[in-house]
């Protein structure tokens, strides 16, 4: 445990000095913009392309890991939803908590800590995790918000969705990758050089905008917050535990994988999106700031409990 401790460690160092910069402002939020924007749109593409590319497509999909992890997902964010009707609150706020509750920091944070600490091997698995998120649950919560203001759901929003999917560089690079390595075309070597230059700075670039975009997070609502995070740390990979391990079973490392990435923080673009719809905006916030906090604990801890499997 106490190894495990220390490996993830540096991750969280580099989040904290992030955090240290923002907070002091020799980071500014402009600059903590467009370091995000160059991970995002740059950095972590390369990343996710080459290694969609260069592993074998019947290595990287799954289906009962697909099917087990949305099984554990939505269980939480059914949950979360529940606990937020029983307490009043409108579907759009509903919403905005449910994806607190079960979208995890797994592109920035997930990717390169669990490709550390479980080998290479472990990133068919997350970018398998990643798409679930990225297409089910970020489509999810555009149709909740916008179709608990309208009372329905429109034509406009399944374009919003559809737009926002093929904008998303993300899943362009997973979606590419995964096209080239289908086709069996191998990488050229210059490519890969390129692809391995770029990708490298994602790991740094990433954690540090982690910590840098922190800064600016305040922590009202903190009684929701702890709700909220104690779903995404401890719910959240317990429900995929059991989807995985009992439900639905896959092999133990893509088992270990997946509960690993659902035991990760809550991701900052639920944020971005709560800020751009308007709809519990602190709370969002509050989440990330305390359940990348307690991570640094929950994590290791989990993945102590995963190796002893």
């Amino acid at each position: 445990m106490v190894e495990i401790f220390l490996r993830t460690l540096p991750f969280f160092v580099i989040i904290g000095l992030g955090y240290w910069a923002g907070r002091t402002r020799f980071f500014t939020q402009e600059a903590t913009a467009y370091l995000t924007k160059f991970v995002f749109f740059f950095a972590l593409s390369a990343m996710l392309f080459r290694f969609a590319a260069t592993l074998p497509f019947a290595e990287i999909f799954n289906g009962r890991l697909i099917i087990g992890y949305l099984i554990g997902t939505l269980a939480v964010y059914a949950l979360a939803s529940l606990v937020a009707w029983i307490r009043g609150l409108d579907i759009p706020t509903a919403a905005v908590e449910a994806q607190c509750a079960a979208i995890g920091n797994v592109g920035f944070l997930g990717l390169p800590m669990l490709a550390l600490l479980l080998s290479e091997a472990a990133i068919g698995p997350v970018m398998l995790i990643l798409a679930v998120d990225l297409v089910v649950f970020s489509s999810l919560i555009v149709i909740l918000i916008n179709g608990g203001r309208d009372g329905k759901l429109t034509v406009k929003t399944l374009r919003l969705i559809g737009v926002g999917l093929l904008k998303n560089p993300m899943i362009v690079s997973i979606s590419a990758g995964l096209i080239w390595s289908a086709l069996q075309i191998p990488v050229p070597g210059p490519m890969n050089d390129f692809l391995t230059i770029l990708g490298g700075a994602a790991t740094p670039g990433a954690l540090f905008a982690i910590g840098a975009s922190l800064a600016g997070k305040s922590a009202e609502r903190i009684e929701i917050a702890g709700w909220l995070s104690f779903c995404k740390l401890i719910i959240h990979p317990a429900c995929v535990a059991v989807a995985l391990l009992w439900l639905v079973p896959v092999d133990t490392f893509s088992a270990t994988v997946a509960i690993a990435a659902a035991a990760l923080p809550v991701a900052g673009n639920v944020y971005m999106l709560a800020a751009h719809y308007g709809v519990a905006p602190h709370r969002a916030s509050a989440a990330i700031l305390l359940s990348t906090a307690a991570s640094i604990l929950t994590v290791p801890l989990i993945i102590g409990w995963l190796a002893a499997l």
